[in-house]
């Protein structure tokens, strides 16, 4: 069903079809209970509604399901419609209100990325992210705060600030690190400095607003980087929260849809150079077998692509569904139950734990991963 939603076609579903479109044997109920744990209801909305189904070799026709669970979903749909397009008004009234201050930002990831799907509307939506230079993050941070209705704690060392402000959580970059390599944190850095710090009058950034797509409202324009920073922006992203805590589906199907949407104007040369510069080509290639046997990407629009990862990219997809969304499905029970050194050895024993499971998928770079954590841990707690 996902699969459908990403690409407007047909989708295969196991089980035995009666003749009128109904399938025996889906739990309808528990599609719809793994879409919102992977925050992907709209793109499965969208996979009913514009997907025919095939089964049972050469029969084929619209799908059916249970009357009241259509209802379910075409309602969070709509929700998450209406949603976006308040949030996407207030994308682009709050950076006008920036960029009169002289202030320049990039949206980045999420309602950016959502741009690129098929229906940009039913994309769940997160957090607003906005990345800036050193300048332009410390001026935001003192023009926003006053009006935002809460304010996180600063993370300094990161350069990153979340507020809450109309009901939306925005949040303030002006680094994104990856935290678990030098060599990925080099390549990072340098994508940033090259998306921000280009004039405004030849920048190539793509310019999102009223006459380009219908989603963006107000009188401001919406930036966003352009897609050869971005796309390493949001690989990095789902990849640290997949090695962390944990990343769901819909942070993979927004690398396959930014790929997608921009796949005839990626300068391939240099996405190359700065996977292996990062040292990510392994961890490229086995989310890449996913997205592609998985996700449904065709194979020719997926860089890299090498069909001798498919055994691993199975491994991850699994993990994926076990995690949820950014690992809302792990027990953090040890949180709330401990404190102090106890609570600092529980949660490196439970990190390790992570990372173990991983070895049999990334052998060389999990146990590199976890120890560079570790002691960018241990460096922050000494500081």
């Amino acid at each position: 069903m996902v699969r459908a939603g990403l690409w407007n076609g047909n989708v295969n579903v196991n089980g035995n079809f009666n003749g009128n479109g109904n399938y025996d044997g889906v739990e309808w109920e528990e599609v719809f209970r793994l879409a919102a744990e992977q925050s992907v209801v709209g793109l499965v909305a969208a996979g009913m509604d514009n997907g025919n189904v095939n089964g049972n070799g050469n029969v084929n026709g619209k799908l059916h399901l249970p009357f009241e669970l259509k209802l379910g979903f075409i309602g969070e749909a709509l929700q998450i419609e209406q949603r976006n397009l308040a949030m996407n008004e207030f994308i682009a009234e709050l950076m006008g209100r920036l960029r009169n201050e002289k202030i320049h930002s990039l949206l980045v990831k999420g309602q950016g990325v959502a741009q690129c799907y098929e229906k940009p509307l039913w994309r769940t939506s997160g957090d607003i992210d906005l990345l800036l230079s050193e300048d332009d993050y410390q001026a935001a941070k003192a023009y926003l705060t006053p009006m935002a209705d809460e304010v996180d704690e600063e993370n300094i060392e990161k350069k990153h600030l979340a507020l809450v402000i109309n009901g939306f959580d925005v949040e303030l970059h002006a680094r994104m690190p990856f935290e678990m390599s030098r060599r990925v944190d080099e390549v990072v850095e340098e994508v940033i400095e090259r998306g921000i710090n280009v004039n405004d009058n030849d920048n190539g950034n793509d310019n999102v607003n009223d006459n380009d797509n219908g989603n963006f409202n107000g009188n401001g324009e919406v930036w966003i980087p352009r897609a050869d920073e971005h796309l390493i922006l949001v690989f990095t992203h789902f990849l640290h929260h997949f090695f962390i805590e944990g990343v769901g589906l819909r942070q993979i199907c927004d690398w396959c849809r930014l790929l997608w949407r921009y796949r005839e104007e990626l300068d391939m040369g240099l996405l190359e150079s700065r996977i292996r510069r990062m040292g990510l080509m392994t961890e490229w290639k086995v989310f890449g077998t996913l997205a592609v046997n998985t996700l449904g990407i065709p194979g020719d629009a997926m860089p890299f692509y090498d069909v001798r990862y498919k055994s691993r990219g199975e491994r991850v997809l699994k993990r994926v569904l076990k995690s949820g969304n950014f690992g809302h499905n792990n027990d953090l029970s040890y949180r709330t139950r401990y404190s102090g050194m106890v609570y600092k050895v529980v949660a490196a024993w439970r990190r390790f734990v992570d990372f173990a499971s991983l070895v049999p998928v990334f052998p060389v770079d999990a146990p590199r991963f976890y120890a560079t954590y570790i002691m960018n841990k241990i460096k922050g707690a000494i500081a």
